[in-house]
């Protein structure tokens, strides 16, 4: 993670968008293999920011963090000698599914994957939003059964793509129709017309780092 965020801010590209998959959808019956291979080419994960739909967008780095998944579902549950329907159920570790999964969605970016087992408790006070489709472990059910949940899995990402180049554009847009005389705060700070010109320029500069090329250095 560190060398990652140690990569990015040497490219220039310093802004991420965020992503998570609350909860992961994985059956009792599944193996992480498996619901990554229905995934298909989706996007795992929602999007978090505001930057719109992922889909079609050039990632350039992400990092992944699964957690929450009991150790005896990260790998293929397929009996031995059965023909494997992926790559993924060929993996001998939760780690290196989740790094397969990656590398087939984003060939060419830099990816951080790490898989925690330590779930996420939606115990109270936390609000009882998903007792009637999940078991207690969080495992999605065919059938609401009224229990309530005590930990759901989630995956989240943290993601530098070329979504960031619109973003990061209409927010310098939106910025050019500030006009500082009408907001005292800004005044009395010291901020200047020409400091927000400044501003203006660096965020136009930064969007611009989003907007070419295949990996993260170019």
């Amino acid at each position: 993670m560190v060398h990652l965020a140690d990569m990015l801010n040497f490219s220039g590209k310093k802004v991420v968008t965020a992503g998570a998959s609350i909860p992961f959808p994985l059956g009792p019956s599944q193996s992480l293999p498996d619901t990554l291979m229905q995934l298909g080419v989706a996007t795992p994960w929602t999007p978090l920011s505001a930057c719109g739909d992922p889909s079609g967008t050039h990632c350039f780095a992400q990092s992944v963090v699964l957690r929450g998944l009991d150790k005896a579902c990260h790998t293929s549950r397929l009996t031995p000698g059965t023909p494997l329907p992926s790559l993924l159920h060929a993996c001998s570790t939760g780690e290196e599914v989740l790094a397969q999964y990656l590398q087939q969605q984003q060939p060419r970016a830099r990816s951080s994957s790490h898989l925690l087992l330590t779930p996420c408790k939606v115990v109270p006070p936390y609000p009882c939003l998903f007792s009637s489709s999940l078991s207690p472990q969080g495992l999605v059910l065919d059938n609401a059964t009224g229990a309530a949940g005590e930990s759901i899995p989630v995956l989240g990402a943290l993601c530098s793509s070329s979504s960031l180049n619109r973003a990061l554009g209409d927010l310098a847009e939106e910025l050019t129709k500030l006009n500082l005389r009408r907001w005292a705060s800004f005044m009395d700070a010291g901020v200047e017309q020409d400091d927000l010109g400044e501003l203006l320029q660096d965020l136009r500069s930064l969007a611009q780092c989003y907007q070419h090329g295949d990996s993260l250095m170019d």
